[in-house]
């Protein structure tokens, strides 16, 4: 027995130990290695969840949960190496061995102090064995919890990226006051995040932000990697509204959205003036001055057939939608961007309080357009004698007058915003070119807000500035600046207007504003 516990026994342990604890981490650490990659590549690995559990079509970013089952079943497969070098080969096999008198290959001892031997030595392989196996599942399992702390800290870090790319994505669309809203009639609904599509397979993507599928970008179920942010790309994609499906215009966040509806009776000349301004913002990107370009190929459609019919008759086909799509255009000038919405409806819409109602867009007005047809008033039209009544009659004018018209607006506007103190109004005289032409009136000049009290519309004018924040007038000749004879001059004075809309929104545009009034006067004295 002293034999037993002296150094010869000692020795064989110490050797066996220090022979297995290496083999034994070297065994648990290459396992756990290769377990953490696939198990095949280019075979579908069946740890992993499948694209479409969480209602995305995308994978899940791996650092979200993948990475800790991946953790959890290499470090079992690490520790189950070592059971079975432990158990099969040391144990199964060696040790056994010893103990039964044989040499670790099997032949039997040759006498039996021999087979003493080999069977004192399996015990000491024995405990060898077993100190290097306690030996490394401590070092292991410290091991593990080091690369855990590790993976817990970059998984930390990359969900705080997440999270700080959401935050900064919507810190910037509030301080640059982008509130998306959808273009399309019986919708006008607001927009948080619109619907994706992979440009690939199709697919709906309607969380597509930094989170769970990906921090900066995510990975369809086609493979297609898609950005989540809009810095890193993501209004390169086609948007679908998520609320009626309508495709939505690129970099839809990309800028402050202005919306502008045109408001008039029927055969006020809306669409025409409609038509002008948007040459007249043509004209200035012309110029060098504004950069203007249509958001949809469906907007610059729809302004070719609008000029068509200009150049045909003179006139524009009567509005028939009972809800206006937005005509969109991106307007900007220097890194000031601004995506134009302006809406059309037709006259009959505003004939009475509950057709109003229906016009939700109303709701989300930055500014309105309040377009006058003078001609259209009936004190006015019993002023005019000899040849002016038949010009005022071949003008088209609209049935209602717009003082009526306005009343009715400001009181739905008022019911639909809550904020119409706040919201400006330019004032625009259509059909100047058949005014000029009048004797029984006096000519626009350029205080129109003084000349249409002149003529008898002094309620319009004061409702206006009462109701309403800040109100600027005009008088246009949407003929001048449309069809085959448009003049760049009355081009520009139509796209006024909106112009003064765009500069209470923040679009650097006084200066141009200030320098065409200049030119104007100019002109006028030479």
């Amino acid at each position: 027995m002293t034999y037993l516990l002296g150094g010869p026994f000692q020795l064989c342990v110490l050797a066996v130990f220090l022979r297995t604890a290496p083999e034994f981490l070297w065994r648990a650490l290459s396992t756990t290695g290769r377990c953490l990659g696939p198990w095949q590549p280019g075979v579908p690995d069946p740890r992993l969840e499948r694209p479409g559990t969480a209602g995305e079509p995308a994978h899940f970013s791996y650092w979200f949960r993948q990475v800790w089952k991946d953790i959890g079943s290499a470090s079992r497969s690490g520790a189950r190496a070592v059971e079975h070098t432990l158990t099969k080969e040391w144990y199964g096999r060696i040790t056994r061995n010893l103990l039964h008198g044989r040499r670790p290959g099997g032949s039997r001892g040759v006498n039996g102090f021999t087979r003493c031997v080999l069977w004192l030595t399996g015990l000491g392989v024995a405990v060898g064995a077993a100190l290097g196996a306690a030996c490394t599942a401590g070092l292991f399992a410290v091991i593990l919890l080091m690369l855990a702390l590790l993976v817990a800290v970059v998984c930390a870090a990359l969900a705080a990226t997440a999270l700080a790319a959401r935050a900064v994505e919507r810190a910037g669309l509030l301080a640059r006051g982008v509130r998306m809203k959808c273009p399309y009639p019986g919708c006008y609904r607001p927009i948080a995040l619109p619907v994706y599509h992979c440009p690939d397979c199709g697919a709906s993507h309607a969380r597509l932000r930094p989170g769970r599928f990906g921090a900066l970008w995510r990975i369809c179920a086609c493979g297609r990697k898609l950005a989540t942010s809009l810095p890193a790309g993501r209004d390169a994609l086609t948007g679908h509204c998520p609320h009626c499906d309508e495709r939505l215009p690129r970099k839809l966040a990309a800028a402050r959205i202005v919306h502008v509806p045109i408001v008039g009776g029927t055969s006020s000349g809306k669409t025409m003036l409609l038509a002008a301004m948007v040459a007249g913002l043509r004209s200035w990107d012309r110029r060098g001055s504004l950069e203007v370009e249509f958001a949809t190929v469906e907007d610059a459609r729809e302004l070719d057939a609008l000029d068509r019919q200009l150049a045909g008759d003179g006139f524009a086909y009567a509005t028939t939608a009972r809800q206006p799509r937005a005509f969109m255009l991106r307007v900007s000038r220097g890194r000031r961007r601004r995506l134009l919405y302006l809406y059309d409806p037709m006259g009959e819409t505003l004939r009475d309080a509950k057709t109003v109602r229906e016009q939700q867009y109303l709701a989300h007005a930055t500014g309105v357009v309040m377009v006058v047809d003078a001609l259209a008033e009936p004190g006015v039209r019993a002023r005019l004698g000899g040849d002016d009544a038949p010009r005022a009659v071949s003008a088209r004018p609209s049935p209602e007058g717009p003082t009526a018209t306005y009343d009715r607006l400001a009181g739905e506007m008022q019911a639909l915003t809550g904020r119409r103190r706040r919201t400006p109004v330019a004032t625009v005289v259509t059909k100047r070119d058949v005014l000029d032409q009048l004797v029984s009136l006096p000519v626009p000049g350029p205080r129109i807000d003084s000349w249409l009290e002149s003529i008898g519309l002094g309620n319009l004018v004061r409702g206006l500035d009462h109701s309403f924040g800040r109100t600027r007038y005009w008088a246009v000749s949407a003929h001048a600046a449309t069809g085959a004879d448009a003049q760049s001059g009355e081009q520009r004075r139509a796209a006024e207007p909106v112009l003064w809309l765009l500069s209470q929104t923040g679009l650097p545009v006084r200066k141009l504003l200030a320098a065409e009034v200049a030119e104007a006067r100019g002109a006028g004295k030479r």
